[in-house]
């Protein structure tokens, strides 16, 4: 074993110091919000100081969300459009991603030059909007959907992870005759699954955050997503349905944990999915920072 110098203990103690310092701080906000979520609301609003542990644990708050109609349409209007979201949008960008790799396709360089410029400039909003109600796409949930089927940024990370598949492996497939569905869904899929855990996770939680698009493209209540919802309760301190049965003196305080156990119930999700993506997700992400 080689010895460590004083130096190089000093610095990996300052580094272990400094990791749980920024693990605590990361941490610590997330632990709040579920503390505070199974507290007691008279005895959260009388607290003071950090919080490190539930007052007077109850599951009342989570009783009160799961009440609301609007939360329940929204989990299955949110779940929707994330399952079919992410199939479209890996199967788009997977066939973007598959047609820049090839060398020999005719006008690939100019086609990604005009496909990066749309990272800087954008066509606006109010066209946008115009193109979607042209498509008779308002106030469907497939608005939120196929408007966005492609995003730049994934498709240039699949590019590369699809490039870096040897050509020789193609170039065996064409001789016993495959076409370029058959390479790309029986080759360059499988070979690029760890790119393609990160476009899942990546579209996954796009979708399931969203909300700014279903404001401007949604006007019927029932098609709300689940993030729609959390910024009525959150932003515009909605708990109307949640608190109408409480008494009014303790209105205002449950409304406080209501609004901690509704992020819960937002956020839990789609960090559950995290740790069955992990492995996949270091190896993908890195593609795109190793080549160009």
């Amino acid at each position: 074993m080689i010895k460590e110098s004083i130096g190089e203990r000093i610095f990996n103690v300052i580094n272990i110091c400094l990791m749980i310092l920024l693990m605590v701080v990361t941490v610590y906000p997330l632990l709040y919000v579920v503390f505070a979520s199974l507290s007691n609301p008279m005895d959260l609003m009388a607290h003071q100081g950090l919080l490190l542990k539930p007052l007077g644990l109850t599951l009342g708050s989570f009783y009160k969300v799961f009440q609301n109609p609007n939360i329940i349409s929204g989990y299955k209007n949110t779940i929707f459009v994330v399952f079919f979201g992410v199939i479209v949008n890996v199967f788009m960008t997977a066939l973007g991603a598959y047609f820049l790799s090839r060398k020999k396709a005719l006008w690939v360089r100019p086609v990604t030059i005009l496909i990066v410029i749309t990272m800087f400039i954008s066509g606006g909003l109010i066209p946008f909007y115009f193109t979607v109600k042209s498509l008779h796409l308002y106030n469907s949930l497939w608005a939120l959907i196929i408007p966005t089927a492609i995003n730049t940024y994934n498709m240039i990370i699949m590019r590369t992870a699809f490039s870096a598949i040897p050509d020789e492996m193609e170039e065996s497939a064409i001789i016993d005759g495959a076409g370029h569905f058959t390479i790309l869904f029986k080759i360059m899929i499988p070979l690029a699954m760890p790119t393609i855990a990160v476009m899942i996770l990546y579209y996954g939680v796009h979708h399931w955050n969203a909300w700014f698009h279903a404001m401007v493209f949604l006007s019927s209540r029932e098609m709300f997503p689940l993030q729609l919802i959390l910024r009525e309760i959150l932003i515009q301190n909605d708990t109307t349905y949640m608190t109408v049965n409480s008494a009014t003196g303790e209105e205002a305080m449950i409304s406080e944990t209501v609004k901690y156990a509704v992020i819960v119930v937002a956020t839990l999700p789609i960090l559950a999915l995290y740790p069955f993506l992990q492995r996949y997700f270091v190896k993908g992400v890195m593609i795109g920072s190793l080549k160009g």
